[in-house]
């Protein structure tokens, strides 16, 4: 009987004992659901009512974007009407690299970058010329060779004032570029104002398709062979190389290097192309920080060019083509021949968006091998020559008519055309005489057509392509550099 009434006493207990942890367990579950009730009825409220807002909870405050976001939501609620928000986001990076005063940083939406590419990377529409923004306005860097903006006549430092029209003061690079370039065979009419003349002119370009074909070379007299680079990009090494090779083949004795109108382009290609100039070890140029560390790059083994060489440079050179001549000039003792260089002196980065913008903005500058800066200054050339003054020459619209009695600019571009032909049009003055009728009526029975004494269409052609072949079998600045390679 004890044992039976010990064994009952003690299921007794057990029964007890499991009726008290249900009764724990629930109070526990009750316990848990009323925090987590509470928890979210306190941060609804202090998301309703609190000063904090959602969208700081676990971020970072950055005071110095108040200012920005105010603005942001003012416009968003209370301007006249709807705006669209990546509009204003964009505005709002243009807007800061704008801000910094450089005309070589600036921001680019999707279209903007994929043209930016393609202009490095292939071929593209338009009219063929490097632009800048400096102080304002949107002036030529360099046009590019066989391009309609060279064939045009335009040239370095050249302003575009007006596009179709439309004033480009003020305006950025990216904005202008969207102007200008166009489907090929359109056409873009340009309000051009050039150094040292008081009158602005127009220009008509016929848009075409830019190849980004970046190396010319030929054999001249003597074993000289000229090989000219029109700008940097994404095969230009491979294809000095091949024209390197090409014109050894031919008896290349001397080279001539020309990087005349070279506006630059992508700095690797300018670092492969320096070190074929410049001996294993010597320093092709250096790169400064902001925080004002400086690195050297130097030359490496491989592939050497052993020929005599020159270069050529001229106002339109910049930037990777400044790096080239100042590394050949000051690590190997190569001669420069032409006019001062542009003076381009900084290094550019472009980030890219995760939507296919990006912007591109100055990270650095660049030094000569011996520690110059030749930003804004530009590279003086070791031989100083000057192109004759009808290199300057404006372009006259084939389309316009000129004829006896007509007064203006391009009558006298004309007549000094003419005159640099030695077809002797008179005084050269700007006004269409006789002397000019006959001029004109001489050279159209030289090259076989119809003697009207008008300028117009084909005798316009003629005569600025008879210039610019008289300019390149002329050329003082390559005659000098052949003869300092003598």
């Amino acid at each position: 009987m004890e044992q039976d009434k010990s064994t009952e006493q003690s299921v007794t207990q057990e029964e007890n004992q499991s009726s008290y942890l249900k009764i724990k367990k629930f109070k526990f579950v009750m316990l848990l659901f009323f925090l987590v009730f509470a928890t979210a009825g306190i941060t609804t409220f202090a998301l309703a009512f609190g000063d904090e807002k959602a969208v700081n909870v676990g971020v970072t405050e950055r005071s110095e974007f108040n200012k920005l976001y105010e603005a942001y939501d003012k416009l968003n609620e209370k301007y006249y009407k709807d705006l669209d928000n990546e509009t204003l986001v964009n505005g709002a990076i243009n807007g800061m690299l704008e801000s910094v005063g450089d005309p070589y940083s600036d921001y680019m939406n999707q279209d903007e970058a994929k043209k930016f590419q393609e202009s490095i990377s292939s071929s593209f529409e338009g009219i063929g010329a490097e632009i800048q923004e400096k102080d304002g306005y949107i002036s030529i860097v360099s046009p590019i060779k066989g391009s309609p903006a060279e064939k045009a006549g335009l040239q370095p430092n050249d302003k575009i004032l007006k596009v179709d029209g439309e004033s480009i003061q003020g305006m950025s690079v990216t904005d202008a570029v969207l102007l200008i370039r166009g489907e090929k065979g359109t056409k873009v009419t340009l309000t051009i104002q050039r150094p040292g003349q008081e009158k602005s002119m127009e220009v008509t370009i016929t848009r075409d398709e830019i190849p980004i074909e970046t190396v010319y070379a030929e054999m001249k007299d003597n074993g000289v062979a000229e090989i000219q680079i029109t700008s940097f990009s994404e095969n230009t090494y491979k294809e000095l190389v091949k024209a390197l090779n090409e014109m050894q083949d031919k008896g290349m004795k001397k080279l001539v290097l020309d990087l005349r109108q070279n506006p630059g382009g992508l700095l690797d290609q300018a670092i492969k192309i320096s070190n074929l100039f410049v001996p294993e070890g010597e320093v092709l140029f250096q790169v400064e920080d902001h925080n004002g560390k400086v690195e050297k790059f130097v030359s490496e083994g491989g592939q050497k060019v052993n020929v005599p060489t020159a270069i050529l440079v001229d106002e339109g050179s910049a930037s990777a083509s400044e790096i080239l001549a100042a590394a050949v000039s000051e690590s190997n003792n190569i001669p420069l021949v032409g006019t001062k260089t542009f003076g381009k002196g900084t290094v550019q980065t472009a980030e890219d968006f995760d939507d296919g913008s990006n912007m591109k903005f100055t990270t650095a500058k660049w030094l000569t091998p011996n520690g110059n800066w030749i930003h804004e200054k530009g590279i003086t050339p070791d031989h100083e020559v000057k192109m004759p003054d009808y290199a300057q020459l404006p372009f006259i619209n084939p389309d316009k008519e000129l004829k006896e009695s007509d007064m203006s600019d391009n009558v006298k571009a004309a007549e000094q055309m003419l005159d640099a032909l030695e077809l002797n049009p008179g005084n050269v003055d700007g006004y269409f005489d006789e002397d000019t009728k006959k001029a004109v009526q001489q050279f159209q029975e030289n090259n076989k057509l119809e003697a009207t004494g008008v300028l117009k269409g084909e005798t316009t052609v003629k005569l600025m392509d008879q210039l610019r072949q008289k300019l390149k079998d002329n050329d003082p600045q390559f005659k000098k550099a052949v003869e300092v390679l003598k």
